[in-house]
């Protein structure tokens, strides 16, 4: 029997626009129409470098042709130098003693290999994560748990017990939720799903103290934030912290599905062999995909691209009838809009060529790659402030 594109034979799980793409260069997309889209949301913020960036490509090409796949019960060339180059990012000279990195293939692994290890380092005592709401940490059972946002939780119950919700941005509510059965505390520090909300200044600083006085681990789920998107290495960085445990996955890859947790060395080592583990974790493939990219970001210097890029997308927002305000750093921005108009300003955003992701009912995410153009940004500008206008009028 003959494929027929009318008989979706995929899982309802999402809510699909209604375009189908089928090539990419750089910042732009192609439909199946061939039709041209600026993409300003980088397959929410993955696609750092652009779509097949050449350098990516050419690592892949070389990696497909020598070796794919070994297993971890064997060594690979490549993932202890992916391991080497996060650890050196992550630390940026605030930590002396080198941490240590396990693979994984997504965000929501990477965070789940950060909870293995707070169960380990608080024993059966203490086994409570702390984490915010408004939050978002993945979709596997106790991710989603530890995702502050009870409306998702709700289909799923009896979720995972061993999770427990504060307030963001909110120093005192983690100081009154520290009990003796809590060991870890994992927060982003800019919550994307949640709007682009950052915290206020200080408050990362507060958050290590406290930690650390109370003997609990900070877990920052850097996932959306991390690899130079907000103007550092980290988002964590921009406040000089560097937590116990970070999650990194999204834009390491530059679209090649992988992730990665990193630990101090001593959280680390908690793990034994068969305590943990990933079938396709570290393998040859995505790491050299991942090893590609993060050269291309250093020789980019992607943080002060970011800051420098970021600011000129503000800056040319910022004038724009229908932008009420504007969250975010660097190149992870939120457009605020007028009330539950967010969804039809990126539905007409995208019929005219511009894609753009309504992150909240009033907040529209932009996260365009990090090598972005001022040309592409004047394009995508243009193309945002007709939709805006078009949203504007409809509503009278």
């Amino acid at each position: 029997m003959t494929f027929n594109p009318g008989q979706n034979a995929l899982m309802p799980t999402y809510k699909k626009w209604p375009v189908t793409f089928v090539s990419g260069s750089g910042s732009y997309l192609i439909d199946t129409a061939g039709k041209k889209y600026l993409d300003f949301l980088s397959g929410i913020a993955v696609c750092s470098l652009g779509h097949c960036h050449p350098k990516v490509t050419e690592a892949l090409v070389d990696q497909a042709n020598t070796l794919w796949h070994v297993s971890n019960l064997f060594g690979n060339e490549i993932a202890p130098k992916v391991a080497h180059e996060l650890d050196l990012l992550i630390r940026s000279g605030y930590v002396d003693t080198p941490g240590k990195v396990f693979f994984t293939n997504s965000g929501a692994e990477a965070n789940e290999c950060a909870f293995k290890l707070a169960r380990l380092f608080g024993g059966r005592r203490r086994h409570v994560v702390l984490s915010a709401y408004g939050s978002f940490h993945g979709r596997t059972l106790a991710t989603l748990h530890a995702t502050g946002q009870p409306e998702k939780h709700e289909p799923f119950w009896p979720l995972p017990e061993g999770f427990s919700h504060i307030a963001f941005n909110d120093f005192q509510a983690l100081e009154n939720a520290i009990r003796g059965e809590v060991a870890a505390l994992i927060i982003e520090p800019t919550q994307g799903e949640g709007g682009v909300v950052v915290p206020e200044p200080g408050y990362l600083r507060q958050v290590r103290k406290i930690c650390s006085e109370m003997g609990i681990l900070m877990i920052a789920d850097e996932v959306q934030t991390g690899l130079g998107r907000m103007g550092t290495w980290f988002r964590c960085h921009v406040e000089d912290v560097v937590p116990d445990i970070v999650t990194v996955a999204k834009s390491l890859g530059n679209g090649m599905p992988i992730g990665a947790c990193w630990a101090r060395a001593e959280i680390a080592d908690l793990f034994s062999p068969g305590d943990h583990g990933s079938t396709f974790g570290g393998q040859p493939l995505a790491t050299s995909a991942a090893l590609a990219t993060l050269a291309e970001l250093k020789a980019i210097d992607a943080p002060r691209r970011a800051l420098q890029y970021g600011k000129i997308l503000r800056d040319n927002l910022a004038g724009l009838d229908g932008v009420l305000d504007i969250s975010g750093d660097g190149l992870l921005l939120g457009v605020k809009v007028g009330s539950n108009s967010a969804p039809k300003v990126a539905e007409n955003a995208l019929e005219k060529g511009l894609i753009v992701n309504p992150v909240r009912p009033d907040v529209i995410r932009m996260a365009p790659p990090l090598n972005i153009s001022e040309s592409e940004i004047a394009e995508a500008v243009s193309r945002f402030s007709e939709s805006l206008k078009e949203s504007l009028a409809e509503n009278g």
